[in-house]
Formats: structure tokens, C-alpha cells, sequence
């Protein structure tokens, strides 16, 4: 049986086909406009993210396949007419923070509580909730359509399946990511609802991420089998199906994820969140914990536009003494803080200029500052994920040999990186065949190892002393 899986992400939209032998061919790929409005503004256009998505369930059909798994952003939202599908504004994307205003109000009024208890989630504009809360609040035809009772909001996924298979419908690995969600039962939750303000008639039905969601329209001989968030569809796709299994996908953020079994352990004073890993069919829900960078790739590409360097070969350059052990440090806070400080009013900081500092020098504190903000999050999660000696990576800076070595030293484990790079789509295709009772098999490519050669863990601490001046610069 050939199983597609497509990608849907920040950037751009992938899809591949896998076969039952571990053969992997790509079908699709193409990238999206960002859009930047205004400032903490981050914007898609809906009908360009369905158009790829639409081609690349296309170029499945073509390719044979029968089954069909599809990965999405996670926390970018689309309001559109429930009857129509017309979307009625541009995606809010996941980076988006023009709520933080109005989060900033529900702290001080104390809700950060509830959310943490009740969704696993700390307040911040990252999650949907606000967002969604945003659109009711400034968008007069959704207001309109609220009325007639033609209003659907949601997640981004919820606007594909509803062109692709007819159903206003999500998962609950998705529906986790809103904080609207109780995660502890996988259903909206009134309490965290009335908090945001928004009415459930306008959201989408929650169903298990591997199920049979339905027959894509216009090809019936494809099945969607499987909806879910990209960073779970990677940790699937790594192969992190065990409590302790623990990766990191670099794209245009750095997200790590550790699965926690059937029990959702959040923990706000580590500021580690928990989050729904999968359901498959009518099993348990089972859960994984969470911690995002807000910039990796993004804090690359924003210094090679600056003219820094022109091609990422430029900086897979090993070296000596680290930039930071030269007095050196980057705070990749370009877009805030996430895990586990959560702190928008961050900002990006170079500190330890001087004369003497060259190009290659910023270019390495770069990748350096990417690697001890992952860092940060991995020590966090070792109280409720155990340390474990492997850390499964993807992404692109999985592909520069020396961030992925100065990983290894700053976090004292092994960093595999699979010889396939997609694991988002492999993790959306295998769960898609394990919702009709099939076991895909990894493509069968060689795993490269970076053993730590030296041990750089104590960098954290004079870090953590460069992060502490970058907070606090930007108003909330």
C-alpha cells in the first residue's frame, strides 16, 4: 500500500510518498508568503496554503496512493464561512503576538492558573485562544457570520479538512495546542472558554489523530487517515512512541518534545508545558511534554539577510574555542522568549562586541545561541522525561555537522540525525497507516552520531546571565 504524507508549515508545504519497503520519493514541494503588517504581525494567506495543500494531495493521487496524513502548524488559525469555506481574513500564524496585550490582562487578573491547570499551557500569544479571541473581537463579517450562525474558527488544519474531506473537524494532538482544550479529557473546555470568550459553536469538532476521517474529495480512492500537529507527527516519525523518547525539530523555530506516556504532567514552574502527543482511534490519549525556541532557522536566515553570510556551507565551520568561551553571546529573542521563561517582552541581543569582532564570529554565536536555548529546554525536561544519552534532531540545522557537534557538547548526549530529513510528513504518513492497522517502516537511510567530544554544559550558566539582559526591552 503507498501512504502520503504532507507537511503543511510555517514556510512551505511538502509531500511524500512511502511505500511499505522503506522507499520515500518526494511529490511536492513549495513555499508560501509571509506576511508582516505590522509589528508582532505574522500573516498567511489562507488560499495559497490550501492551493499547495491541494497540490500536493494531487500529486499523491497521481503517485497511487491510497492513504493520507496531513501535518499542520499547530497555532495558526483561519476564520472562514462554514458553508462556503471562503476564509474571511488572512492565518494568524503560531508566531503572531498581537494579543499580547490582551494576555497581559488575563495574567494580571490571575487566569495563567487556570489555563496551566486546566490546558497544560502557559498564557501567552503563541497559543490560538487569544487569536481566535482577536478575530471576534475585529473582524465585523465574523461577527456577521456568527450571528447566522455560519462562523467557523479554528486551527489551520480545521480549514483544509473542511475542503478536503467536507467536515468542520480537528485532533486532539491540534486541539491541545488552542488552550481551550481540557487535556486531560480531549474536549473543549467551558471553563477555559469563558475565559477567552469564545463560543464553541464556532470551533471544530475534536476527533483521534489516526482515524478515518474520510475520502478525499475528488478522488475517491484516497483516504485522509491521519490529522496532526507538526512537531507531533515528527516526534511519531522519530520514532518517540515510548515514555523518555525525546527530539528536536530545528525549522523556523526549535521545538523539543518528550513523550510522557498516558498521563499529562505539565509543569509550570519549570515552565514546561504538556501537550497532547496522538490518539490513535479509540485508545487512550497518550501525551508528551513541550518546549518551543521561537527562533532557529528564522534567527539564521534574519543574519543572512542581513549580509552575514550567503550560504549555509559558509557557517558549517568548526572551531576551536566557542564564541561564547571568547566572550561572545547571541539571544536568539527575536521573536520573544518561549520555553520555559514565556517572556514576549524579550528581545535579540548580541553582548561582548568589540573591535576585534568578525563576521564569522556573529554567524557562530548564532548557531551557538540556537543550540543553548535548545539546551535550556532539554535541562528543564529532565525531571519529568529522564535524561536519556540519545537526542533525536531534524530539520535544517540538522544538517550543519558543527551545530549539530556544539549540541552534543552542550547538552552531554548523542545527537542522531536520520539520514531522511522529513520526518514531519513520514510521522503524518505512519500515523495515517496506523489508523488503518499498518506499520510503516522508517526509509531506510543511515543515521548519523555526533558523540560529545567535549563537555560545554557549564556554558548554560553564563548563558542564562546573556538571556537575563535581553529581558524586559520590549513593552508588553
Amino acid at each position: 500500500m503507498r501512504i502520503a504524507g504532507i507537511d503543511q508549515g510555517t514556510t512551505g508545504t511538502k509531500a511524500y510518498l512511502f511505500e511499505e519497503t522503506g522507499e520515500a520519493r518526494e511529490l511536492f514541494r513549495a513555499n508560501h508568503r509571509q506576511f508582516h503588517p505590522g509589528p508582532r504581525r505574522v500573516e498567511h494567506d489562507p488560499t495559497e496554503l490550501l492551493r499547495h495543500v491541494s497540490a500536493a494531495v494531487e500529486a499523491a493521487a497521481k503517485a497511487g496512493a491510497e492513504i493520507l496524513g496531513l501535518a499542520n502548524q499547530g497555532e495558526t488559525i483561519v476564520a472562514f464561512d462554514r458553508r462556503t469555506g471562503r476564509p474571511l481574513a488572512p492565518a494568524i500564524v503560531w508566531q503572531d503576538a498581537r494579543t499580547v496585550a490582551f494576555v497581559e490582562r488575563l495574567r494580571e487578573a490571575g487566569a495563567e492558573a487556570t489555563t496551566w491547570a486546566r490546558a497544560g499551557l502557559p498564557l501567552d500569544p503563541y497559543f490560538s485562544a487569544a487569536k481566535i479571541r482577536w478575530i471576534l473581537d475585529h473582524v465585523e463579517e465574523a461577527r456577521e457570520l456568527r450571528r447566522e450562525g455560519r462562523l467557523a474558527v479554528g486551527t489551520s488544519d480545521a480549514f483544509f479538512l473542511r475542503h478536503l474531506v467536507g467536515r468542520f473537524v480537528t485532533d486532539a494532538s491540534t486541539a491541545s495546542r488552542t488552550s481551550l482544550m481540557n487535556l486531560a479529557t480531549g474536549e473543549w473546555d467551558e471553563e477555559l472558554l469563558a475565559l477567552f470568550g469564545v463560543p464553541v459553536e464556532v470551533l471544530p469538532d475534536i476527533l483521534p489523530t489516526a482515524f478515518p476521517f474520510g475520502t478525499v474529495a475528488g478522488h475517491p480512492r484516497l483516504r485522509l487517515g491521519a490529522g496532526v500537529v507538526d512537531q507531533q507527527a515528527a516526534l511519531y516519525g522519530h520514532g518517540c512512541r515510548q515514555s523518555g523518547g525525546t527530539k528536536i525539530t530545528f525549522g523556523t523555530g526549535a521545538f523539543a518534545l518528550a513523550h510522557t506516556g498516558h498521563r499529562p504532567t505539565p509543569d509550570p514552574e519549570a515552565g514546561i508545558l504538556a501537550t497532547v502527543a496522538w490518539k490513535i482511534g479509540d485508545r487512550p490519549l497518550e501525551y508528551a511534554i513541550d518546549g518551543g525556541v521561537y527562533n532557529a532557522t528564522s534567527a539564521l536566515d534574519w543574519a543572512r539577510d542581513l549580509g552575514l553570510f550567503r550560504d549555509y556551507g559558509e557557517i558549517d565551520v568548526e572551531c576551536g574555542e566557542t564564541a561564547l568561551e571568547r566572550g561572545l553571546a547571541f539571544v536568539p529573542a527575536l521573536s520573544g522568549l518561549g520555553c520555559p521563561y514565556w517572556d514576549r517582552s524579550a528581545a535579540g541581543l548580541w553582548i561582548g562586541l568589540e573591535l576585534g569582532t568578525k563576521r564569522e564570529d556573529l554567524c557562530r554565536s548564532v548557531l551557538e545561541g540556537v543550540a543553548l536555548r535548545s539546551a535550556e529546554v532539554l535541562a528543564r525536561f529532565a525531571t519529568l522525561a529522564g535524561e536519556t544519552e540519545r537526542l533525536r534532531i531534524d530539520g535544517g540545522l540538522a544538517r550543519n555537522a558543527a551545530f549539530c557537534r556544539f549540541l552534543a557538547e552542550v547538552t552531554g548526549r548523542t545527537v542522531e540525525v536520520p539520514g531522511f530529513s522529513d520526518l514531519t510528513a513520514f510521522g503524518a504518513a505512519a500515523l495515517a497507516a496506523r489508523g488503518v492497522g499498518l506499520e510503516l517502516p522508517p526509509p531506510s537511510q543511515e543515521v548519523r552520531r555526533y558523540r560529545p567530544g567535549r563537555d560545554l554544559r557549564h556554558l548554560l550558566a553564563r548563558f542564562g546571565e546573556a538571556v537575563s539582559r535581553a529581558r524586559g526591552w520590549r513593552p508588553t
